[in-house]
């Protein structure tokens, strides 16, 4: 009995040995190592070519009936290889994308489970649950613990109502204000490694804020379910009770990824497809009427047309002269934007100005079609109106001012992007979160604008290069975003001033063309005036050349928040874009990324010789190379460099 009794004893204390041991999983490289380890908590440490990057970070979620992650009790542990080919609906980076990790599946009593990924570019884990019935989420917590002192880029919110349009802040993490929280992407720097923080795959369930705890990691926060809403003007609704979870949903299923990208190459992070890889594919079974492209924007300039024998305005025949420049660029959109309805909660009744059927028919001759604009709650409170949009012939719709991103209001980004799809309806989300993944599974949506965009710039000069430059390896590293660029009027820093009808960018021309080729969208707007485009047809011919989607992206050299030199391929032609800060720069691009033996003509827009002090010079240039040749991009402060590469053989 006693010789039974040791055995069960040793039995007890093996297994209790084995489920306490780190458990470790290994990216397909190689060089990134998480480990996993089971006390009082579910922690882990993240390994990146023998380097430490996060330590005794640790993650939880608490229900009303548990709280899942605390004192885990090991039931089974897999460890899989996964890799695959796909080919995104619209490909912002690449037509073809390998997914390529090994996973690690926790399974643990309670009914949960929880999945890590090792890529070689970076980690990611999700919750998951298996409950018969509903429940309810009060918290979710997340701890990120950095292993060296770092600095942090991120956008400081007092609120979790925003309109995600906040300008990029870059300090020490010990610097950052613990009373106030960040949305995502945010993005570490430990002097070695980036580390760009953020979340995918986001259904039923609130987006994810951050705020600093103890100076060197940072914590979840999330916004409640609202419970009462009061009126909030012609476009948004008060919330002015909250309850007191942040979510309720299905027992049965998979919780958001929280993922980070990391490596010592800046260049990287623009060309991650992180949150692809992790989202649910594709839910559209016919998706050929999806077809992304550029598109005229009346609002920034607030329809002041000039040059044309029309009292310009949102009227019959301002429209008309948009289409009819759409046309000859072979541009395939308008958006008729706030100002086109007579009211903004109306989103059946024109202006009485315009005659929108007719205008309808008039770009279908032309083949341009209009893409409308409406107020999130316009939406909510008139259910069938994709319905209707379909009937009509309109191809698209901007939702504007959701500015929140609580439950509720991201399930009604779901809701928006499935009915729209049903009616054949493209989707372009302003005052909006960063994507997470809804445009994977739904690609009909486009865009999503909550940035420091063009918009920006009318009132006061926020869209400036130094904010730029922080665009391509934050925002823009996680999905889609309408910057809306093309000013045709430039200017420095010291020269800008606030103007709506004669509206200017800051920075070189040649830097604001530059966005169309290192910025992702797959609307990308035509924000000026057609008078200022239509003078300058060559430049004008440039831009509305340029591709939405691509077969390859490479990102050449880049230095975050400084500059970047980007390469897209579509088809046999390369287009190459380069944008800096206040800091002029002389960079060498060896073209060994182009096919062997091949020639091309180089078309290239670059800043002009008194570019350092007048914003609008720059220089266009018809040359020839061949591969392997070596391209010399000079960029004043503030400026750019923009080229498309022909094949000659």
């Amino acid at each position: 009995m006693k010789f039974k009794l040791s055995l069960i004893i040793l039995a007890l204390f093996v297994s209790s040995k084995l489920f306490s041991a780190p458990i470790e999983l290994y990216s397909p490289d190689k060089k990134v190592k998480i480990t996993v380890n089971l006390g009082k908590k579910i922690t882990y440490s993240v390994n990146v070519n023998g380097d430490i990057v996060l330590a005794n970070s640790f993650l939880s979620l608490k229900l009303t009936t548990s709280q899942l992650g605390e004192s885990p009790q090991l039931l089974k542990k897999l460890t899989t290889a996964h890799a695959d080919q796909s080919k995104p609906v619209v490909p912002l980076k690449n037509s073809s994308v390998e997914n390529k990790y090994n996973l690690l599946r926790l399974d643990f009593k309670k009914d949960y489970s929880v999945e890590f990924r090792a890529y070689d570019d970076g980690i990611a884990y999700r919750f998951i649950t298996n409950k018969k019935d509903s429940v309810t989420v009060e918290n979710e917590g997340l701890h990120l613990e950095f292993s060296k002192d770092v600095t942090a880029a991120y956008l400081e919110t007092k609120s979790f109502m925003t309109s995600y349009e906040i300008l990029y802040q870059n300090k020490n993490l010990r610097e950052v204000d613990a009373q106030k929280t960040s949305v995502l992407p945010i993005l570490f720097n430990d002097k070695k490694y980036k580390i760009l923080f953020s979340e995918a795959d986001l259904y039923d369930y609130p987006a994810m804020f951050v705020k600093v705890t103890n100076g060197k990691a940072i914590e979840a926060v999330f916004p409640k379910v609202p419970e009462i809403y009061a009126p909030n003007g012609d476009r948004n609704l008060k919330i002015v009770k909250e309850h007191n979870y942040i979510a309720k949903t299905v027992g049965k299923r998979s919780y958001p990824w929280r993922f980070l990208v990391i490596s010592d190459k800046d260049e990287v992070l623009p060309e991650n497809q992180m949150v692809y890889k992790l989202s649910t594919p594709n839910q559209i079974k016919d998706f050929s009427w999806i077809k992304p492209g550029q598109v005229t924007w009346e609002w920034w300039h607030n329809a002041y047309v000039y040059g044309v024998d029309f009292k310009s305005g949102y009227n019959q025949d301002t429209y008309k002269y948009y289409i009819d420049f759409a046309s000859r660029f072979k541009i395939p959109y308008i958006i008729m934007d706030e100002g086109w309805a007579k009211t903004t909660l109306n989103p059946y009744e024109p202006n009485p100005t315009i005659n929108l059927q007719e205008l309808i028919a008039y770009g279908k001759q032309k083949n341009v079609k209009i893409i409308l604009w409406f107020t999130w709650l316009a939406v909510e409170q008139n259910p069938d109106v994709f319905k209707k949009l379909e009937e009509w012939g309109i191809a698209g719709v901007k939702v504007d001012f959701m500015d929140r991103s609580d439950q509720w209001m991201v399930n009604y980004y779901t809701k928006v992007a499935k009915e729209a799809a049903k009616h054949h309806i493209l989707v372009d989300f302003h005052g909006a979160f960063k994507p997470a993944g809804l445009e994977v599974a739904y690609p009909n949506v486009l865009s999503y604008e909550g940035v420091i965009g063009m918009e920006q710039n009318i009132g006061g000069g926020l869209a400036t290069p130094k904010n730029n430059l922080y665009l391509p390896f934050l925002r823009n590293a996680v999905g889609p975003m309408d910057y809306t660029p093309g000013a045709m009027r430039s200017g420095h820093p010291k020269d800008y001033r606030a103007n709506w009808i004669n509206v200017m960018s800051i920075g070189t021309r040649a830097h604001q063309i530059a966005m169309y080729i290192v910025f992702e969208s797959g609307f990308q707007m035509l924000a000026d005036n057609p008078f200022n485009y239509l003078r300058e047809p060559e430049t004008t011919s440039f831009i509305t050349s340029i591709p939405v989607t691509w077969d390859e992206t490479k990102i050449l050299k880049a230095e975050v928040g400084e500059y970047i030199v980007t390469a897209k391929r579509k088809g046999r032609d390369w287009y190459l874009g380069a944008m800096t800060n206040s800091t002029e720069r002389n960079i060498v691009i060896d073209t060994d990324f182009l096919p062997k033996d091949k020639n091309y003509q180089l078309t290239l827009i670059k800043d002009g010789i008194n570019a350092d002090f007048q914003a609008m010079d720059f220089k266009r240039l018809v040359i020839r190379i061949k591969a392997g040749d070596k391209i010399n991009i000079d960029m004043v402060k503030d400026g750019g460099f923009a080229a498309h590469l022909t094949p000659l053989n």
